[in-house]
């Protein structure tokens, strides 16, 4: 079925996307990795082991997508802090982040980076035709997984959806809301990171 994430045999994933589907999905990739921002310079002494010890920030980013990708790990908005607390959680946030946030960028740049190569190889093989059929091993399909999360994050982000009951009311915006397009998107993305869910487990 179009759209529809099916398994394999043998593992991995199947869906076929027409060009207009491989062109949004890619797009957005490829915003996801501007904004994610590029790894850290090679250092200049060239010691393999200095990326591995490269501290990354200790503040949170400005950005509001970014700080959903890489929220706090020691806050929960929901159940608000004392000050002495709150400012126990900083700290450990603050050196939580200075040792992960390197990683967890470069994971988000490799999978977004998969997803735009798999759809480069489909539109390549594809050409003319008007679509494809993606077919996708098990470890491209948690990369896609992974990044189709991500997408849908980011998106919700600047819709700010933060609870379930934000995503229903997007089901009953006008078509001249100029948030429709954005809405389309999070909600198709959406069907796809179910489906694709669904082809993974056992």
């Amino acid at each position: 079925m179009p759209g529809t994430f099916e398994p394999l045999p043998g593992g991995g994933a199947a869906v076929a996307l027409d060009d207009v589907e491989i062109s949004i999905i890619r797009s957005l990739a490829v915003q996801l990795l501007e904004l994610i921002g590029p790894g850290p310079a090679e250092d200049a002494s060239d010691d393999p082991l200095a990326e591995l010890f490269a501290e990354g920030p200790s503040e949170p980013p400005a950005d509001p997508v970014l700080k959903r990708l890489f929220p706090d790990a020691y806050s929960d908005p929901e159940q608000p802090a004392s000050p002495h607390d709150a400012e126990e959680q900083r700290a450990y946030s603050a050196e939580f982040r200075r040792y992960t946030e390197n990683d967890l960028r470069a994971g988000k740049r490799d999978n977004a980076l998969a997803v735009i190569r798999s759809l480069d190889a489909l539109s390549s093989a594809s050409a003319g035709e008007g679509g494809a059929v993606l077919k996708l091993s098990a470890e491209e399909s948690q990369r896609w997984l992974s990044a189709l999360n991500d997408l849908r994050l980011a998106i919700g982000s600047r819709l700010e959806i933060t609870q379930e009951e934000d995503t229903d009311l997007l089901y009953r915006l006008p078509d001249d809301d100029p948030r429709k397009p954005m809405v389309m998107a999070y909600l198709w993305l959406g069907g796809l990171q179910e489906t694709l869910v669904g082809t993974l487990m056992p």
